[in-house]
């Protein structure tokens, strides 16, 4: 799986753009072209699409923007053109605040989504997106990697990044277990 492309802006149109690096140019949908200028340095985070009759690379310019998209398509009969126009029209904050408000209505007005895709849309992911502002590395306090796998192990099953600080400080209280233990302290903690 290719996780992310650096490289230079080689092309782009509406809602597509071609990323060249070491000599090989990775055309891929990209919902945020117009912050884009040929021959700059950029990094786009991606997922392959493989389907029975297609090879797509959809681009990110935020991890958080991929981890939407991924939620968006897990949606039932929600594509990733859709999901990826839903990104570019309306963009991440805008499409998190009217999930997270059960905004049917904002939802509709995106393209491609009619009642019943909204509807779906609000049932499925409501409550379980990312609402903790994103911190820089800088901001981020640095934890042994047993914690960090035992962290990324409660967002696996449907904890949301907001809940994870106070489970993070409490597994740092008790250093050099393994990751199970930590897994254990942070599922107690959770559950209290």
């Amino acid at each position: 799986m290719i996780a992310f492309i650096r490289g230079t802006v080689a092309a782009y149109g509406n809602d597509w753009i071609v990323v060249e690096n070491s000599g090989i140019g990775w055309h891929m949908a990209y919902p945020h072209v117009e912050n884009l200028r040929l021959n700059t340095e950029v990094s786009v985070y991606t997922y392959m699409h493989v389907s029975e009759n297609d090879v797509a690379l959809f681009g990110f310019e935020s991890q958080e923007e991929k981890e939407l998209f991924l939620r968006l398509i897990s949606v039932k009969g929600l594509g990733p053109k859709t999901a990826m126009n839903m990104l570019a029209h309306s963009g991440y904050n805008n499409v998190v605040k009217a999930i997270e408000d059960g905004n049917v209505a904002a939802l509709k007005k995106m393209p491609g989504i009619g009642a019943k895709s909204a509807s779906q849309i609000v049932l499925d992911l409501k409550g379980r997106l990312v609402a903790a502002p994103v911190r820089s590395q800088a901001q981020q306090p640095s934890y042994p990697q047993e914690i960090q796998d035992a962290l990324e192990g409660l967002k696996n099953l449907g904890y949301k990044q907001g809940e994870l600080g106070p489970v993070a400080n409490k597994m740092s209280e008790t250093p050099g277990l393994t990751t199970e233990q930590y897994l254990r302290i942070g599922l107690q903690f959770l559950m209290k």
